[in-house]
């Protein structure tokens, strides 16, 4: 497939603020919709989910203000969050409710859930330049059999390709598509899909909408927030054998007990071998999980849930990616719970024994230092961290900052007030570090044209 490009300056809206392979399906085949009932088909698909397990949100906050406001400790942070590009909607592509991933060249790359040549999504790239940043088109999605509406973006593997998931189209019995997951394969500049598992909405699970993890083998890893024997999605594993082919195998199948329901936003993440992640619904308190995942050789896996949130004000519905540290603990953040039931980010520590133990770093205090977040986290070289709330603020959501005052505080500090037009809104992903220590981070409204935008936040 062609790809498209287009130049932005890096500065062009600096914040003065304070703060086997398918070729694509024939367009006469595919059945197209208006760009309206394009987004209503959309917003449906958001709503079902919300149903599940509400990691997408439909939003329609209003920016409140324009002038510099305090943190949450008073102080005034600087100036350090640029957009570096703004979605123009349409072919270009809109609504980045994904993670991104950068590359050792420096090139980022994500999803749109929206717009392409079909309106039904887009795979992107963006380039740095001595003029700025290049972004370009590698995919457009049909919603045909090669999926529609790609959330959280795709991981690299260590030959340079692309795996991620659509919500939509693929084959199946749910309405649209059930889904499925994609390779993107670059030859000589230009990429090919590859569906490596389309989702029946049977016991292999439906609607994958988070981001895939690739261990160094090649084998891919993924949650569904539905399907499955009980309804509440899956956890699965995809395998290319030495013919080429893919095999598919669910490794557990959530009920909605102690072992959690519904999955999660966030990617998986491999850590000595064995994979931990969250769901968001079930667990001993309903208020969701944090597993672990061990494989016991020959196809099996042990799954053991390691946390159960008992909700306000414990940390309730965890919805980001998981983050560890070199000591072995984990960070994470909640969408509901803490204090004042807006939020907490938590961290859970190993025993000698096996045993975790769980403590809130930090509840959300009144939404003017952020609520609502969805978001993984990550460390500056300093030890601090670094996440984003998917509303509050000034309406829009934040970039906050949590230091370390000593074993048993952290300070929060928010370092950006998203405002919208011509800055970002709506973060509902964190952000990655590249190898200089910059952060990048998507949102799904706001930037020049409120269609998305791509920012860089230096701490």
């Amino acid at each position: 497939m062609q790809t498209r490009r287009r130049h932005t300056d890096l500065n062009q809206a600096e914040d003065t603020s304070p703060l086997g392979s398918s070729s694509l399906p024939d367009p006469q085949q595919t059945e197209i919709y208006s760009e309206g009932e394009k987004k209503e088909r959309s917003m449906n698909r958001f709503i079902q989910l919300k149903e599940t397990a509400p990691v997408f949100l439909a939003v329609s906050a209003l920016c409140l203000c324009l002038g510099r406001a305090p943190n949450a400790t008073g102080a005034i942070p600087a100036e350090i969050v640029n957009v570096i590009y703004s979605f123009a909607g349409d072919e270009d592509g809109e609504y980045a409710d994904t993670d991104l991933e950068t590359d050792s060249a420096g090139n980022i790359y994500g999803t749109t859930v929206l717009g392409g040549d079909f309106g039904s999504g887009t795979v992107f790239r963006l380039s740095p330049t001595t003029n700025g940043s290049v972004h370009t088109v590698l995919y457009s999605f049909t919603s045909g059999i090669d999926g529609g509406e790609p959330y959280k973006g795709v991981t690299i593997d260590r030959e340079g390709n692309l795996y991620g998931t659509a919500v939509t189209g693929g084959s199946g019995s749910c309405e649209g598509g059930c889904g499925l997951v994609y390779k993107l394969t670059n030859s000589g500049g230009t990429w090919t899909q590859t569906v490596i598992h389309a989702f029946t909405g049977g016991d292999d699970g439906a609607s994958p909408g988070a981001r895939v993890t690739v261990d160094e083998s090649g084998n891919v890893y993924g949650m569904t927030p539905t399907g499955g024997a009980y309804g509440l999605g899956t956890i699965y594993k995809i395998q290319q054998v030495a013919n080429g082919t893919w095999i598919f195998r669910v490794i557990h199948t959530f009920t909605g007990g102690s072992d959690g329901g519904s999955g999660s936003a966030g990617r998986m993440v491999l850590h000595n071998g064995h994979l931990y992640g969250a769901a968001t619904t079930g667990g001993t308190y309903g208020s969701g999980v944090v597993f672990e995942l061990k494989s016991r050789g020959v196809g099996e896996w042990y799954f053991r849930t390691i946390y159960s949130f008992q909700g306000q004000p414990d940390g309730s519905f965890p919805y980001g990616a998981l983050l560890f540290d070199h000591l072995g603990n984990i960070y994470g953040t909640t969408y509901y719970g803490g204090t004042n039931d807006i939020g907490a980010v938590y961290e859970l520590s190993p025993g000698p024994m096996g045993e975790w133990e769980e403590r809130v770093l930090y509840s959300f205090q009144d939404g003017t230092d952020g609520n609502s977040p969805i978001s993984n986290l990550v460390f500056d070289k300093a030890g601090n961290l670094y996440g984003t709330t998917s509303e509050g603020g000034l309406g829009s959501g934040t970039i906050f900052e949590l230091s370390p005052v000593r074993r048993d505080q952290w300070t929060e500090t928010v370092v950006h007030l998203f405002q919208g037009p011509p800055d970002g809104a709506f973060p509902y992903n964190g952000m990655v570090v590249d190898r200089f220590g910059n952060f990048y981070g998507a949102t799904v409204h706001g930037g020049d044209n409120d269609d998305g935008s791509i920012y860089k936040f230096t701490p």
